[in-house]
This record gives C-alpha cells, sequence and structure tokens, in this order.
C-alpha cells in the first residue's frame, strides 16, 4: 500500500496509508463529529478547498451510492479518517469509499491518530495543510502549502453556484405548484431544495450574482438563501442583492445565506477558530428555551454585537454561545446558521421549513 503525508502549516506531520487518488491536494484540515454520512459531506459544495478529517474511527462501512449524493461529484478537497473499509457491508452500496475517491480524484489518508490530529486543530485553530501520496519531499510540500491562500477573504461560493437560473425538478416528477420559491445558489446541497418541493412548492434556482431587481422580475412568493463555502464577506455583491430584497419578500437563509441575511442587514462576520462540522451541536431556541441537536458545517458566524436594533437573535450555540439563528426587526426574514435538512444529522429543526412555508400567506 502506498505511503501518504499529511502537512499542516505549523509544521505538524502524520504519515499514513493512501486509499484514495496518488495524488497531491492542499486545503484548510478541519474535522467533521457526524458518525454517519460521509458521502454527503464529501459532496457538500461547502467542503470546497478542504481536507476533511472524520473522528468517526472506521469509514467506508455503507460503501457509496448515487442516492446520497449532494451534488454531481464531491467538493472535498481531500479525506482523512483513522480507518476505512475495503469491503462495505449494505445493500445500497454500489461501489467501494477507497474506488469512489479514487474514481474522482481525491487524495485520502488512513492509520494516522485522528483523536491527536483533532486535539490539535482545537487548540490551534483550523489550518491550512497538504496531503500528498505522491512521495513528494517534504520541502517541496511546504513550498506549495505556504504558497496556498488562507480562508478569509476567499470568495468560493462564486466558483460552485450555478451558471443560469433553472427550474427545479424531483426525479421523475415535474416542478411544483405550489409558492413560487427563489433559491440563491451559493453553493446549495439537493436535499435542501427537495425538502421546498416536498412541501409542494416551486423552486427557481439561480446564479449567486443574481441581482435584487432580477429576482422580483421573477415574482417570488418567498427568497431561499443556501449554503455554500468560503467567506460570506468576499461574495461579491450578494449583501447588496438581499438588502435589495428586505420588506418587498419573505426571507429564509441557511448557512452561508444566514451569514449573508446578517451582512444585508448591516452586520459583520468573523471566522472561527476551528469551526462547528458534525451532526451533535446542541442550539438553544431563545424563544422556547428547547435545545435541538443540529448538523453543521461552517467556519464563519454572525457578530451578534453588530445587528443590535435590525435583527434580534433566536437561537445560540450551547457549545460557545455564537450565533445560531437570527430575525429580522421590521421584515419578514429570518435564518439559522445550522442545516435544518439535516442530510446527515438529525430532524430536530425541520419545522423551520413549514414556517417559511407560513411566511409566504
Amino acid at each position: 500500500m502506498t505511503r501518504a503525508t499529511l502537512l499542516l502549516l505549523d509544521g505538524q506531520s502524520f504519515e499514513g496509508d493512501s486509499f484514495g487518488a496518488p495524488t497531491t491536494a492542499v486545503g484548510e484540515v478541519v474535522f467533521n463529529t457526524s458518525m454517519t454520512g460521509y458521502q454527503e459531506i464529501l459532496t457538500d459544495p461547502s467542503y470546497v478547498d478542504q481536507l476533511v478529517t472524520l473522528t468517526c474511527p472506521e469509514i467506508g462501512n455503507v460503501g457509496v451510492n448515487p442516492d446520497d449524493e449532494e451534488a454531481d461529484h464531491p467538493h472535498a478537497a481531500g479525506l482523512i479518517v483513522r480507518q476505512a473499509t475495503e469491503e462495505p457491508s449494505s445493500w445500497r452500496a454500489r461501489e467501494t469509499l477507497p474506488a469512489y475517491l479514487g474514481r474522482h480524484g481525491l487524495p485520502a489518508i488512513q492509520g494516522i491518530d485522528t483523536r491527536k490530529l483533532t486535539r490539535h486543530l482545537t487548540a490551534e485553530g483550523a489550518q491550512m495543510g497538504i496531503l500528498d501520496a505522491t512521495g513528494a519531499s517534504r520541502a517541496a510540500l511546504l513550498e506549495k502549502l505556504r504558497a496556498a491562500p488562507g480562508m478569509v477573504g476567499r470568495d468560493l461560493a462564486s466558483a460552485v453556484s450555478c451558471k443560469a437560473p433553472y427550474r427545479w425538478k424531483s426525479a421523475g416528477e415535474g416542478p411544483g405548484k405550489g409558492r413560487h420559491v427563489v433559491a440563491f445558489d451559493y453553493g446549495l446541497k439537493r436535499k435542501m431544495i427537495q425538502l421546498l418541493a416536498d412541501q409542494g412548492c416551486q423552486v427557481t434556482v439561480v446564479p449567486f450574482a443574481t441581482s435584487g431587481e432580477e429576482v422580483l422580475r421573477l415574482k417570488p412568493d418567498g427568497v431561499f438563501l443556501t449554503n455554500g463555502p468560503g467567506d460570506p464577506d468576499a461574495v461579491p455583491g450578494v449583501r447588496q442583492s438581499v438588502a435589495h430584497l428586505l420588506g418587498k419578500v419573505p426571507i429564509f437563509g441557511i448557512c452561508l445565506g444566514h451569514q449573508v441575511l446578517g451582512l444585508a442587514l448591516g452586520g459583520r462576520t468573523y471566522k472561527l477558530k476551528f469551526g462547528h462540522r458534525g451532526a451533535n451541536q446542541p442550539v438553544k431556541d431563545l424563544h422556547t428555551s428547547k435545545v435541538d441537536i443540529t448538523c453543521q458545517n461552517h467556519g464563519f458566524a454572525v457578530d451578534a454585537a453588530s445587528l443590535k436594533g435590525r435583527a434580534e437573535i433566536t437561537h445560540v450555540n450551547l457549545n460557545d454561545g455564537t450565533v445560531e439563528g437570527l430575525r429580522a426587526l421590521d421584515v419578514p426574514a429570518f435564518s439559522v446558521q445550522y442545516h435544518p435538512e439535516a442530510s446527515p444529522g438529525p430532524h430536530d429543526a425541520r419545522k423551520l421549513f413549514a414556517e417559511f412555508i407560513r411566511s409566504m400567506g
């Protein structure tokens, strides 16, 4: 088996075995604490340019299949695990995880101490790293790594957004006939749009840079702001487009869409030390005091103080107190930082989609 190396920007290195493509990838090294859902994680566009560490010790048991993909292809830069399963045990499997990674050209490493790596990232923060399965020298890897840009100031949403508007159609079905929702594509996950369709909505997906005027010409009953990768403050034009729509149509945002809504309301965003990634994040609803266990994947957050006078904070993360939800004070617009479609993860928060439908009247 080919050896592989993971090298962090601060000089920490980990040696293991390659089980993906024999190539090299640079990205921000992050960790996800989900017990399941590695295929959804790999194909989530929010993981663009990230090397994902999975804290669950054994990965690949259920193989991969076309039904669990959140996009047409993986978006993560590479995968880091303790142990990879070569032979899956699931009737749904159509391919092994190593074969899938190899087919898509993603490097992966196994056999390292992922607990040590995770503890290092929580102590020092998420940082850029390089994953190599070609046998390149440490000096060459460091040179390439030091030349790579970090996440702050990176517009990644424009790279994964659709290029032209389209109507969402469920497999084997036509578009819905209910309320018309226009969804800004900042790097959407398929299942969140499917949940709107399941509620009977007809959904038009538009590119990230679509202006507010263009959206209003589509005559939407509501506007949906999707998830996506990178620094929300670096995505050109999005805060202006959403600000133009405030008060004209109900708005619901998720993840990067939540951050964009915060910016449109005049707020600020900032980078978290190591982010929230996993299906076990506790979030408290400040109105009901109920706690939901949520699925999350983000490295930036909204600054609560910057929203004073424009929005109320509706949800907070019980691990670190960061903003997990907000609601505009004078217009119908709300958002959450976590993923209520929860794929993978719990279904505690799916009620938010029903709330959005009700807001459209």
